[in-house]
């Protein structure tokens, strides 16, 4: 389990292409990591397979990478890094699974003079129906609030702060996001239709 707030701003260094799965390693300055760790990367659950000194080395499965945007990677792009959750930590965000159900889009970006700045995101319907205003939304591993909705995007506000610590500033329109909902709306709709039989 995660909390969507990102530690570390870690850079892709290297990428191998085997069949069924992608190796990729990323340099971070995080520490207290063993191999065996999961360390969410751009909101996805990975499990670390290679530790030196600022390395981390990672398998990526075809159900990652047919998910996820970490297909869209190359060296040198930049990536959201939180290793996971202890129980005594504070949990800063929301609770974050690393499950990433789809790819959003970057539909428009919109700064305004006080430094906020607006993403427009669009996504499948379907995961939609999982998302209020003012609840909790992972993108590219950051838990955010949902400041609009509509029939097929939602737009959330990100501070300076995240912008520069993060791979948001990087991002422009028509990049990609990853995209995780809200836990919690999933098992209330599935308590629900289990008591609809």
């Amino acid at each position: 389990m995660f909390t969507g707030l990102v530690e570390d701003l870690g850079k892709v260094n290297n990428i191998k292409k085997f069949k069924g799965y992608w190796n990729i390693q990323i340099t971070t300055n995080l520490d207290d990591i063993s191999i065996g760790d999961s360390i969410s990367v751009n909101g996805v659950c990975l499990t670390v397979v290679k530790r030196s000194k600022n390395l981390l080395g990672f398998d990526v499965i075809k159900e990652s990478l047919s998910k996820s945007n970490i297909s869209h990677l190359d060296i040198n792009h930049f990536v959201n890094l939180e290793r996971c959750l202890r129980f005594s930590d504070r949990l800063g965000g929301h609770l974050v699974q690393g499950h990433v159900e789809c790819i959003g889009k970057i539909i428009s970006i919109e700064s305004s003079e006080d430094g906020w700045v607006d993403f427009e995101v669009s996504f499948d319907k379907y995961f939609l129906k999982y998302c209020i205003y003012k609840g909790s939304i992972t993108l590219d591993g950051i838990s955010l609030t949902i400041k609009e909705l509509k029939e097929n995007s939602l737009t959330v506000s990100i501070i300076p702060h995240t912008l520069k610590n993060t791979n948001l500033g990087f991002k422009n329109i028509n990049d990609y996001l990853n995209v995780e909902t809200d836990l919690i709306a999933k098992y209330v709709e599935r308590n629900l239709l289990n008591r609809n039989k």
